[in-house]
């Protein structure tokens, strides 16, 4: 990185004033005279090697249940809240017998894999890597750490990509690198592959590669359901900049690379590829989400729970498209691909500890705010222990050692509101534009490739001014920034 390039980086420390609090542990904030440039510790690789690490400490934190919790009772694992889904599923998903996922049916309820395609291969793939002699204890342990070396190299890429997306903010992928739940959640079960194939999308879209955010997103989603919304929020935000060849080419690609994946599997096992899908229809309300809570409080089962969430879905993406379609200006694609995925999150009938990664990245490039973002990241953190602790109370038979439902209820809502907190203060920005910290210096949208500084053809709004003078002059982007008070 060149001495030009560094002196042009955003520095959080002269914007924000919790970055600039923390960084008195290392000497304080860095001075106007500071030399930059010509080392090879450049932003980029600072944010990797802290990503790294703090993934190194979650699996630390995970030790007393690789040692003997997961092979002696389920209350052990969580009473010390290191619960994972990779060794106890490489046994009863026939991964340690051998057995191909979606051709091979499972003994038991299950039938077959419950996963998508690409998390499949990647869960085999593991298995096969994984050393087949000594107990089955060991081998647990062994495919728990095959997974985890894959993991880590997920959760570089995705720090890689973040850091990269805003070309002027590489310092604000330090949010994903030091997020408490990254550490906590990163080797529960496999959501870093589809997060990294996202990530790795988003920084196609923002170099203005249509085609491989496309087959990027094609490939998340073939890996994780929920990648597939950041194409709506791209369709309304190109609806209104006009840029429909763009959006079309996004779409083939995704659609391309999706059936590449799954057409092979589709046709030679579809009982097996179908699993995924019936499976997700049928869950019925389960732990985290706001049915359960609903549920648990009214006494009612709320059976109808899967088209409630449905259409509380539907209800919602419909607002974050008007929302887009009638703001001052248009909003930033980060912006929306945050909005719609935790929209899913929250409407949601069930809230795996987990999914708190796929909003992290998202949260990074929409509201790189570190008040915020720990303020929301407090609240993730409780319902992580939260849930830990509720199951270790339920799994305490007369001892009652853990969380009552009660206080589990209360975790459940500490998540529930530190995401709607995020969720406002990104939707405040939308429709205050001056009060969003990634345009203070002029920007307009660094994540948005061909939507960066597009006009607007299409507002949804009556307006005083013409929808081509949405997106405003250098001068006033200037302006905005020296303005902002936040």
């Amino acid at each position: 990185m060149t001495k030009v390039h560094e002196d042009r980086l955003v520095r959080p420390t002269q914007q924000d004033e919790v970055a600039a609090a923390g960084s008195e542990l290392i000497g304080g904030p860095l001075g106007r005279h500071a030399r930059l440039g010509g080392h090879w510790l450049t932003p980029v690789r600072v944010v990797v090697l802290v990503a790294l690490g703090m993934f190194a400490l979650g699996m630390v934190q995970k030790l007393p249940c690789y040692d003997w919790a997961w092979f002696r009772g389920a209350g052990s694992q969580y009473t010390h809240a290191c619960y994972s889904d990779i060794p106890h599923l490489y046994v009863v998903r026939g991964f340690a017998d051998g057995l191909l996922p979606y051709f091979d049916r499972l003994p038991g309820d299950m039938e077959y894999l419950e996963y998508p395609v690409l998390t499949g291969l990647f869960m085999q793939v593991a298995s096969w890597l994984t050393p087949g002699g000594g107990t089955m204890q060991h081998r647990e342990q062994m495919y728990w750490m095959v997974n985890a070396g894959m993991l880590m190299v997920c959760a570089a890429v995705i720090a890689v990509c973040v850091a990269r997306t805003h070309r002027r903010r590489p310092w604000d992928a330090l949010l994903f690198a030091l997020a408490p739940a990254f550490a906590l959640t990163a080797t529960i079960n496999w959501d870093l592959l589809a997060i990294a194939l996202t990530s790795a999308a988003l920084l196609m879209w923002s170099r203005g590669r249509a085609l491989s955010f496309g087959v990027l997103i094609g490939l998340a989603t073939a890996a994780k359901l929920y990648p597939v919304l950041l194409l709506g929020a791209l369709f309304v935000l190109c609806w209104r900049a006009g840029k429909w060849r763009e959006f079309g080419v996004a779409t083939l690609g995704a659609v391309g690379s999706w059936l590449v994946v799954n057409v092979p599997v589709m046709a030679f096992a579809w009982d097996g590829w179908t699993k995924f899908y019936t499976f997700s229809q049928e869950r019925p309300i389960d732990f985290g989400s706001v049915w359960l809570l609903l549920s648990q409080r009214t006494g009612n089962p709320l059976d109808g729970a899967n088209t409630f969430a449905t259409v509380l879905t539907v209800l919602l993406c419909g607002v974050i498209g008007v929302l887009t379609l009638t703001a001052p200006r248009r909003p930033r694609f980060a912006q929306l691909a945050f909005l719609v995925v935790a929209v899913f999150i929250l409407a949601n009938k069930v809230y795996s500890p987990q999914y708190v990664l796929w909003l992290i990245p998202l949260a990074a490039l929409a509201r790189p705010r570190w008040r915020d973002f720990l303020i929301w990241q407090t609240g993730e953190v409780l319902y992580f222990l939260g849930i830990w602790f509720y199951l270790a109370y339920t799994t305490s038979g007369d001892k009652h050692q853990g969380l009552p439902l009660e206080g589990y209820q209360l975790a459940i809502t500490a998540h529930l509101l530190a995401t709607l907190y995020l969720c406002a203060v990104v939707v405040r920005d939308i429709l205050m534009p001056e009060r969003d910290v990634v345009r203070r210096d002029g920007s307009d949208d660094p994540s948005g490739g061909v939507l960066d500084g597009a006009p607007d053809v299409f507002v949804l709004r009556d307006a005083t001014r013409a929808p081509h003078d949405a997106a405003p002059s250098e001068g006033q982007r200037v302006d905005w920034g020296a303005n902002l008070g936040d």
